[in-house]
């Protein structure tokens, strides 16, 4: 198997994989901080605005983009293609009023035009404000009055309207365009009579200290914040990524590496990992969905080598999987196969790396899968894994997931068919990834360790700081909030943790989360959920307890998980919730994940009662945020009589 082969190939790479080494600080024993060096050197001049020119003046015929056209064909775009498309919108924008300085916001579904867009704003001397495309009115009327963007490009006319409905009152509305109303051709049109070197002398007033983007974190306590992130903050991240991890892998597979961004580029992770791959030459193409039944089929057209996604979309690819099999009656064949895989890949992995670091001074631990587990494992390669490669494009070797910590298992067995997912652990304070699992040395369960020129730190209460040229330098309006999570250039992330002897991180939950029964037993409710989620037919889910004699949870259930579910059982599909809800079928269903969940934890930690609630957290009804993150305050409100009534 691939990713096998790319292990003990590993071996002859060390030069490559090794030239990080971490240094770790002890106290009383315990580590309590891991630095990294710098791979790239920060940036003394010049600007993420440069790249896609230094791409069209070093190599003007490399493909550094694919196109996705009417036909559904991709078309490559060469990097003096891009450069010139980038410089005919910045025209436009400066024609329209973009002065140096000023912020222009895109609200828009992940797509080609959103990354010209983002350099072009930049090549301009401007400041680009991400806006989620899933933004309600309210959301989007605080963004463009707290950044006070002058221009607006909405992805749809819908879009464009709720924009105006936003700005309506304000002294001074943002001009609006939109990409579905041919806002490219508008711009290039209106830029015409701007001359070349209005762009070459704006790029040239730009500095690495220049703010590049107000990136708004994701509001789930308050009133989003825009973090002011500098053109050296996305250089230090994008930079060193690449350096770290695209050497390796392209030594390691051969392969040309190529990815499809599905991510939304309203989210910091998004934007970095398209800056790293056009810094890189990269192929990058986009796809604007994340739901499974619209993504696949890019996938297998586009064929990338690499994906970088959330634990979400890990979850559904291996919840179709087992959908697909239970479909034809052999649900139990790859209930099977998912523990072989977790067996087997955790085996190997025992076996080639053990507790390996980038040090190269250890070795493999364990005796490696032996010959009955071998054999299974190959058969369900050719029964289960390799349909999991086909549905992913079949040229897919690795993965990086962030965003919330990805279910151990489920990495295993993904390790298992072929894919190595690599997590990281970052904030838009930190201009997305502050940890990343190091080349090669995957170790399932942690975040990794500190990304090039990066210092994790944790402080006495057990929080996650970070120190280095990604972390932002303030928040936008807002010194008083800067002033609560900067400290002598130390990030205080809110998060929990914990550093190993290796330096690897591994993220224990949220301080502001924390609950505390009656018993004075303090439980992080983000282990418990993150598990619950992985296991079907659970949606949404929010553990509760704070002040309670014991721990409880409040689930939903997946939509199309519940499709399913029903269809196999050849029940109604119209189904009532409420009926659904005393099924005993579906609510042992429902106990086996909650069982999952609390493997995870001592038993005064563990979920004693659940209750299956109506309806989804989302948006719409104010419970999730943009970025999908629960809003614990308002789901409680929501939910008060239900969780009275599981303590009654």
């Amino acid at each position: 198997m691939g990713v096998h082969k790319d292990l003990k190939r590993a071996k002859k790479h060390s030069d490559l994989a090794d030239r990080v080494p971490v240094e770790l600080v002890r106290e009383d024993g315990v580590v309590r901080e891991a630095r990294t060096a710098l791979l790239v050197r920060p940036s003394v001049s010049g600007s993420t605005a440069d790249i896609p020119y230094a791409n069209a003046a070093e190599a003007p015929e490399s493909v550094v983009l694919r196109r996705k056209g009417d036909d559904g064909r991709w078309r490559p775009v060469t990097a003096a293609e891009f450069a010139r498309q980038v410089t005919e919108t910045a025209k436009g924008l400066i024609e329209a009023g973009l002065e140096p300085g000023g912020r222009v916001a895109v609200m828009s579904r992940t797509r080609y035009e959103w990354t010209v867009l983002d350099f072009a704003v930049w090549a301009a001397g401007g400041q680009s404000v991400p806006i989620y495309a899933t933004s309600s009115a309210e959301q989007v009327a605080w963004i463009l009055r707290d950044s006070g963007a002058a221009q607006v490009v909405a992805e749809t006319p819908e879009h464009a309207e709720l924009v105006g409905e936003a700005a309506h009152g304000m002294d001074a509305p943002p001009r609006v365009w939109t990409l579905d109303g041919d806002a490219m051709v508008t711009l290039a049109t209106l830029g015409r009579e701007i001359p070349d070197e209005e762009i070459t002398a704006r790029r040239a007033a730009l500095t690495p200290d220049s703010v590049a983007t107000l990136c708004y974190t994701s509001g789930t306590t308050g009133k989003p914040k825009g973090c002011m992130l500098t053109h050296g903050n996305l250089h230090a991240e994008a930079s060193n990524t690449v350096e770290l991890l695209h050497p390796v892998f392209q030594a390691v597979t051969g392969q040309t590496a190529s990815t499809l961004l599905f991510l939304p580029l309203a989210h910091i992770l998004g934007r970095t990992i398209q800056i790293a791959c056009l810094m890189a030459r990269i192929e990058l193409g986009h796809c604007p969905s994340i739901k499974p039944d619209e993504l696949r089929p890019e996938l297998q057209r586009f064929r990338p080598t690499f994906l970088v996604g959330v634990p979400y979309f890990f979850e559904k690819i291996h919840d179709t999987g087992r959908a697909t099999a239970e479909k034809i009656g052999r649900g139990a064949s790859f209930e099977r196969a998912h523990r072989i895989g977790v067996r087997f890949a955790e085996a190997y992995l025992a076996k080639f790396l053990g507790t390996a670091t980038r040090t190269g001074t250890a070795k493999g631990t364990g005796r490696g899968p032996g010959p009955a587990l071998t054999a299974a494992w190959a058969l369900y390669d050719l029964l289960v894994y390799r349909r999991i490669r086909k549905e992913l494009g079949g040229r897919l070797r690795y993965a990086i997931s962030g965003g919330s910590p990805l279910d151990r298992e489920l990495n295993l067995f993904f390790c298992a068919a072929g894919i190595v997912i690599y997590e990281g652990y970052g904030l838009t304070e930190t201009t997305a990834a502050a940890t990343i699992i190091p080349p090669l040395a995957p170790r399932p369960g942690t975040v990794g360790q500190p990304v090039p020129g990066t210092a994790i730190r944790i402080a006495d209460d057990g929080e996650v700081l970070i120190k280095g040229g990604i972390v932002f330098d303030s928040y936008w309006n807002n010194p008083a909030a800067t002033g609560d999570v900067l400290h002598d250039g130390w990030f205080a992330t809110g998060d929990l943790g914990a550093l190993d002897d290796d330096g690897y991180l591994t993220i224990t939950g949220r301080k502001k989360d924390i609950l505390v029964t009656s018993g004075g037993k303090n439980v992080s409710p983000a282990v418990l959920e993150d598990r619950l989620r992985s296991r079907p037919p659970v949606g949404q889910c929010v553990v509760v307890g704070d002040s309670r004699p014991y721990v409880a949870a409040l689930i939903t259930l997946e939509p199309e998980a519940m499709e399913h579910w029903l269809a196999v059982r050849k029940r109604p599909t119209g189904t009532a919730l409420a009926e659904l809800c005393e099924d005993p079928e579906l609510i042992a269903d429902v106990q086996r994940a909650v069982d999952h969940a609390n493997a995870a934890v001592s038993r005064a930690e563990s979920i004693r009662r659940f209750a299956i609630v109506p309806g989804e957290f989302n948006e719409e009804n104010g419970l999730l945020t943009p970025s999908l993150k629960i809003k614990r305050h308002a789901v409680a409100a929501a939910y008060a009589k239900e969780i009275d009534t599981l303590y009654a």
